[in-house]
């Protein structure tokens, strides 16, 4: 059975990160590791994220994404406008069925962040 899952994004400064997940996107570090720091664990409600140093990785920065599915999407883009994250675009009704928006963090991991409603024609 499967309890849970977290996105691994890679990034070029873990410690830098960091702190934009932290402050930026209101997510809690609940593990750090290395020094220098090269691996951070973080959650934000029900969704984990975990950040890792390009350079402990085979992975590129910033070549990865995570769709995160939230309660008030235009909520959280106001909360994200307020903060001044990196956001891509506006909330939209989307084809598919979803009120989504995108931000991308210090190294252009995207992060998607909707809701769903009712498909538009």
């Amino acid at each position: 059975m499967m309890k849970g899952a977290a996105t691994v994004l890679a990034v070029s400064d873990v410690a830098a990160s960091l702190v934009y997940y932290r402050d930026v996107l209101g997510f809690l570090v609940t593990f750090e590791y290395g020094d220098p720091l090269s691996y951070a664990c973080l959650y934000r409600d029900e969704v984990a994220v975990h950040l890792i140093g390009a350079g402990a990785s085979k992975r590129q920065a910033g070549q990865g994404a995570i769709c995160a599915f939230v309660t008030d999407v235009d909520a959280l883009h106001a909360e994200f406008a307020e903060r001044q994250a990196s956001i891509v675009n506006a909330p939209d009704d989307r084809v598919y069925g979803m009120r989504d928006f995108d931000v991308r963090d210090l190294d252009g991991n995207q992060l998607t962040f909707g809701m769903q409603v009712a498909a538009t024609p």
